[in-house]
C-alpha cells in the first residue's frame, strides 16, 4: 500500500474543507433557500442532515417523515431530538411537510387514488381528523421555527364540479385558522389530487382570495398528471405572486409510453429555465429537492445524483 505523508494528508483534508466552505457560500449567496426533503435521502434523520449540509453544502431542509414516521405521528422526545439535529448542522426548516387533506372529500364517489394510502409513512385519517391534522401542523411549524405548512386538496374526483365550491370554502376556513398563528398554507399541485396542474393551480388560487393561502409549485408532478407543457404552459397561467414554496424533481415518457420520475436535470422540466423564471418574478422562498426518482440502488444515491443535476441547473440559471 502506498503511504500517505502527513502533509499530503492534511493538505487533502484542507481542500476539502475548502470545497465544503466554498459550497456554502454558493448556497448562502442564493435568493433561494435551497434545501432537500430529508426523508428523500434517508429516514435516518442525523444521517440525512449531515448529507444536506456537510456534503452537499446546503442551509434548509424540509420535514416530512423523521425515522420512518409522519411527523403526525412523532413524539415529543423525537420532536427535541430532531431540534437538537437541526441546530447540530446549522440548518433551517423550510416548511412542514403535513399530509393535510390527503384523504377523500366526504360524500363524493371513492377516488381510486384514496385506495393506495400514500401518507407518507401516517396511516390514512378520515376528513373527520383532518382539523386535529391541521392543528398537529400548525403546532409542528412554530416548533420548528417555519411560517409554512404544506397542504392538498383531496384526492381527485373524475368530476369535481359538484364538490370544488365546497372543498374552497374548506381551504379558505383553514388558511384562517392557520393565519392566527402566522402560519400559511401552501398548496401543493399533486397529480394524485384535485389541484394537479399549473392551470388547475391557477383556478383554486382565483377561488380562495386568502393572502395567506399559497401554491408549492412543482411542475413535475403537473406533467404527471399530462400537463407536459407544464413549464412553460402551467407556469404561465399561475399568479406568481402566490408561489411561495418549490419542490424540484422530474419526469420522462419510458420506452413503453409512460411518465416516470427521472434526476432533475432530465426531463421534461427545463430546470434551468425555471429557475430563472423564478428569480426574474424576485423569488426568495424555498426550492426543496424532492428525488422520487429510484434509478440507483439507495434513495440516499439517488439524491446525490439528483442534487448535482440541480445544483447544475441553478448555476445555469444564476440563481
Amino acid at each position: 500500500m502506498k503511504s500517505v505523508s502527513r502533509r499530503t494528508f492534511v493538505g487533502g483534508a484542507a481542500a476539502a474543507t475548502a470545497s465544503l466552505l466554498s459550497q456554502r457560500a454558493w448556497a448562502a449567496a442564493s435568493k433561494f433557500k435551497v434545501g432537500v426533503i430529508s426523508d428523500e435521502i434517508s429516514q435516518d434523520f442525523d444521517h440525512a442532515c449531515y448529507v444536506i449540509s456537510k456534503e452537499f453544502g446546503l442551509h434548509f431542509v424540509e420535514l416530512r417523515e423523521l425515522w420512518g414516521k409522519n411527523l403526525q405521528a412523532i413524539t415529543d422526545a423525537q420532536i427535541a431530538e430532531a431540534q437538537k439535529i437541526i441546530a447540530k448542522y446549522g440548518l433551517q426548516v423550510t416548511d412542514i411537510g403535513s399530509p393535510l387533506y390527503k384523504v377523500d372529500w366526504p360524500d363524493a364517489p371513492h377516488s381510486s387514488y384514496g385506495s393506495k394510502g400514500d401518507m407518507h409513512g401516517a396511516a390514512e385519517t378520515t376528513f373527520k381528523q383532518q382539523d386535529e391534522v391541521l392543528a398537529r401542523s400548525i403546532s409542528l411549524a412554530r416548533q420548528f421555527k417555519t411560517n409554512k405548512v404544506r397542504c392538498f386538496d383531496f384526492w381527485r374526483i373524475d368530476d369535481i364540479k359538484p364538490y370544488r365550491k365546497a372543498i374552497n370554502e374548506k381551504l379558505q376556513q383553514a388558511s384562517e385558522t392557520a393565519a392566527k398563528d402566522n402560519v400559511m398554507l401552501v398548496l401543493e399541485n399533486e397529480f394524485a389530487c384535485n389541484t394537479a396542474t399549473g392551470r388547475e393551480a391557477a383556478a383554486t388560487l382565483a377561488a380562495i382570495p386568502s393572502r395567506n393561502f399559497a401554491l408549492n409549485w412543482d411542475p413535475a408532478n403537473a406533467v404527471m398528471r399530462g400537463e407536459l407543457d407544464a413549464f412553460p404552459g402551467g407556469w404561465e397561467s399561475l399568479p406568481k405572486n402566490r408561489i411561495h414554496h418549490c419542490h424540484v424533481k422530474n419526469a420522462v415518457k419510458n420506452d413503453a409510453g409512460k411518465i416516470e420520475w427521472s434526476p432533475v436535470d432530465i426531463g421534461f422540466i427545463d430546470w434551468a429555465a425555471q429557475f430563472k423564471a423564478l428569480k426574474d418574478i424576485g423569488y426568495a422562498d424555498a426550492v426543496s429537492l424532492e428525488t422520487h426518482w429510484k434509478g440507483t440502488g439507495t434513495t440516499e444515491e439517488a439524491s446525490r445524483i439528483s442534487w448535482a443535476g440541480m445544483k447544475k441547473e441553478l448555476m445555469k440559471a444564476g440563481a
